[in-house]
């Protein structure tokens, strides 16, 4: 019975192995770790993304993320400006997205990126000489009116932003589409990752498999911990299916 003896042996507890690749979860963020948590155990299983020739942590992959929110902001000096001149914050799906600054986000039913590197951005300008236009806004509480909606919110400033509207960053029908992920070129083409049968939905809009969003949803595997897969039995052959 040699995979008895593999199964016990403390050395697999510390090897570590990509069992799939799940794509994006959105509001099924929850449903997803319920799943993972219950099959692997909560240690048992982690994300990680494939970047140029090596798994590493989320928290190194979201980097090339917001560098190429940078640079596709840099590149558009229009955009700035109506982004600090116009806007007091930006959010994903929430206006309530406004008070994260973390990408590590345990505590969302959704996670939102996009809004947090467009401030980040933002706020690096604040402090560069070569953008004089940027300037400190503060970050205090001010009425922010939704530029799609129309609702006001009392919402903080985000550095740098000194107008009065609040930019939701999502679907076309937004007015911050123009900074949707799926719009946003991943800054190195070592980035891209090829999936031929992939249908998600940022590959049918902006510039699809060039995107970041591309980047960061193709690149995103499940790591399990090898002990706790081999304990998988039948399993094996489907770590990451729901039934």
């Amino acid at each position: 019975m040699p995979e008895v003896a593999a199964l016990r042996s403390p050395h697999l507890a510390d090897l570590w192995v990509p069992v799939g690749v799940p794509g994006f979860a959105g509001a099924a963020k929850a449903q997803r770790a319920e799943l993972l948590d219950g099959r692997f155990g909560a240690d048992g299983w982690r994300y990680g993304h494939y970047v140029r020739g090596v798994i590493v942590a989320p928290s190194v992959a979201i980097l090339d993320y917001e560098e190429s929110y940078r640079r596709f902001l840099l590149a558009r000096p229009s955009l700035v400006r109506f982004l600090t001149e116009e806007c007091g914050n930006v959010y994903d799906w929430s206006p309530a997205n406004v008070h994260d600054d973390d990408y590590e986000q345990p505590h969302t039913p959704m996670n939102h990126y996009q809004d947090i590197s467009v401030r980040r951005v933002i706020a690096e300008l604040v402090d560069d000489p070569a953008w004089p236009g940027v300037t400190d806004s503060g970050t205090d509480a001010a009425d922010l009116r939704d530029l799609g909606t129309g609702e006001v919110h009392r919402l903080p400033r985000a550095r740098g932003f000194r107008g009065s509207g609040l930019l939701e960053i999502r679907g076309a029908l937004s007015p911050g589409f123009v900074l949707n992920p799926a719009l946003v070129p991943a800054h190195d083409p070592a980035l891209l990752v090829a999936s031929p049968g992939a249908t998600d939905w940022y590959l049918s809009e902006g510039c699809a498999h060039l995107s970041v969003e591309a980047f960061w949803q193709m690149s995103k595997v499940v790591e399990v911990r090898y002990d706790r897969f081999l304990a998988l039995g039948d399993l094996r052959e489907r770590p990451l299916e729901s039934s």
